[in-house]
């Protein structure tokens, strides 16, 4: 073969798949290696050269240059696959390195078809996959329609690629505010945190660096433009912007409005924040069906509870008598563990044995009864709540059964006018505003088949990816209240009897 047709294949190879010259020449010449040692023996001290500037072959057995003739039409069948084998390993390679950069960075594709939930899109040298789970609740794709999403996970199988992507990840409502506020990418505000729950509501909390700038305006745009063009990617989802802190006690107050907090307090053993309330604002603060409350734990990185003052004081009452009834517990000790926010028997059964050591005065194996004890306690409270709950559901849909519960139908009837009315107001009041098989032929033509081949013998023989503007003053919009009213929650600062 023509050296110069070796130059011309490795760069083909090079400008075609992206695939590194170098990887492609040690390739060559490890198929020649290859197939000068089929033809005279594994254990020949065989060595294969090729030169990158001018695309001779040269082959040495123990220092002598073989002649032309010198390696057989089995060995270039032999070098032919290897050749295959090497660039299909190196395209991969190549592919891997490209999306790995990409990991939680928006790519734009076409969908291809959607089966069984699961979407295949095309992203131009590869086709990735949008699992059903990465998808936003409530959306259909549908093919040929564009799409968005990060890039969430790339991994090789044998000389395959997988490339998931993502529209339910936190990075994805991210990469959406970099692309629609400037400001984000001129690093003159940021985003400091961001909690999701994919189809329903987000949570952004974001700061500036200059202080004459409101980071929490410039994320909603005029009349809310910038927010609802996210909005509208995200299939109409809630964004509450609020501004970030890094003090627990002033984060922990944005990111639950705009329900309004009396006081934090923050029990740093155990990651707890409890937030106390006005009875009027504890629906609010929670939201619905808890959302309110989970997004800003997650948002703020604490477990947040909320209650009001009369709940946490009678809880705590509750805790020192069901703490002091412990053999070893004294009331002293009690009371300290419950000033230290241990509220219950599931929080004293995961005490640090240190802690409890140092505030008792007792021997760690004292520590370790009382440790179980607690446990023991605790499983005991969580089999009564469920035995408790089990039955309020059997009396409930006993009652729905019952003829003439028409006064319990009404109270439904009203409640759930109640709650549809607060919807509307709220959003009166908002802004509105597969694997991938990336096998690709390497040959797939019959001229560069012929190439290849000839390169095994030929070649040998010559050498061998609507905002709730909150604002942390009284003025924040209040157009979350559609989201705040609980529906059926419990708050979790309702006091059980028990610890």
């Amino acid at each position: 073969m023509n050296p110069q047709d070796i130059l011309r294949y490795v760069d083909s190879l090079h400008r075609e798949k992206n695939i590194d010259q170098e990887i492609v020449f040690s390739a060559i010449e490890a198929a020649l290696q290859t197939a000068a040692k089929r033809q005279y023996g594994d254990e020949s001290d065989i060595v294969v050269t090729l030169d990158r500037k001018n695309g001779q072959i040269k082959a040495f057995l123990g220092g002598v240059a073989l002649g032309d003739d010198q390696i057989g039409r089995i060995g270039a069948q032999t070098a032919k696959q290897v050749i295959i084998q090497k660039v299909k390993e190196a395209e991969r390679d190549a592919l891997m390195l490209e999306y790995r950069e990409l990991i939680g960075q928006i790519v734009n594709g076409v969908v291809g078809r959607a089966d069984g939930g699961v979407a295949t899109v095309q992203l131009g040298n590869v086709e990735a996959i949008l699992p059903r789970s990465e998808q936003i609740p409530g959306e259909t794709l549908h093919a040929n329609e564009r799409v968005r999403a990060v890039v969430y996970e790339v991994r090789a199988t044998g000389n395959r690629i997988r490339v998931v992507l993502s529209r339910t990840r936190p990075q994805f409502v991210q990469r959406l505010f970099e692309q629609e506020i400037p400001e984000l990418s001129e690093e003159v505000i940021s985003i400091d945190a961001i909690s999701r729950e994919p189809g329903y509501r987000s949570k952004v909390a974001v700061s500036s660096i200059d202080s004459q700038v409101d980071p929490i305006a410039v994320c909603v745009g005029f009349r809310g433009s910038r927010i609802k063009a996210v909005r509208e990617e995200l299939a109409g989802e809630h964004i509450d912007v609020v501004r970030y802190s890094e003090d627990p006690q002033v984060l922990i107050p944005n990111a639950l409005q705009p329900a309004a907090v009396e006081q934090v307090l923050l029990c740093d053993l155990i990651g707890r924040a409890i937030v106390l309330v006005q009875e009027d604002q504890l629906s609010l603060a929670i939201g619905r069906r808890g959302q309110n409350v989970r997004l800003a734990s997650k948002l703020c990185g604490w477990d947040i509870e909320i209650m009001t003052s009369p709940e946490l004081e009678e809880k705590m009452d509750v805790a020192i008598t069901g703490f002091s009834s412990i053999p070893l517990v004294t009331e002293e000790v009690a009371q300290g563990l419950v000033e230290q926010g241990y509220l219950s028997y599931d929080d004293l059964s995961v005490i640090e044995p240190e802690v409890l050591m140092e505030m008792s005065g007792l021997t760690a194996e004292q520590v370790d009864d009382i440790v179980e004890q607690a446990e023991i306690r605790a499983q005991d409270a969580e089999e009564a709540a469920a035995e408790e709950r089990r039955v309020r559901r059997e009396r409930e849909r006993d009652g729905k059964d019952q003829p003439g519960n028409s006064r319990g139908s009404a109270q439904r009837q009203a409640e759930q006018e109640a709650e549809a009315e607060a919807e509307v107001v709220a959003e009166d009041v908002d802004l509105d505003e597969s694997d991938v098989d990336t096998d690709e032929s390497v040959v797939d033509d019959p001229h560069a088949e012929g190439m290849l081949l000839d390169l095994a013998a030929g070649g040998s023989a010559q050498g061998s990816n609507e905002v709730n503007d909150q604002q942390p003053s009284a003025e924040a919009a209040g157009s979350v209240g559609e989201e705040m009213v609980e529906d059926g929650a419990e708050a979790t600062g309702s006091s059980p009897k028990s610890p």
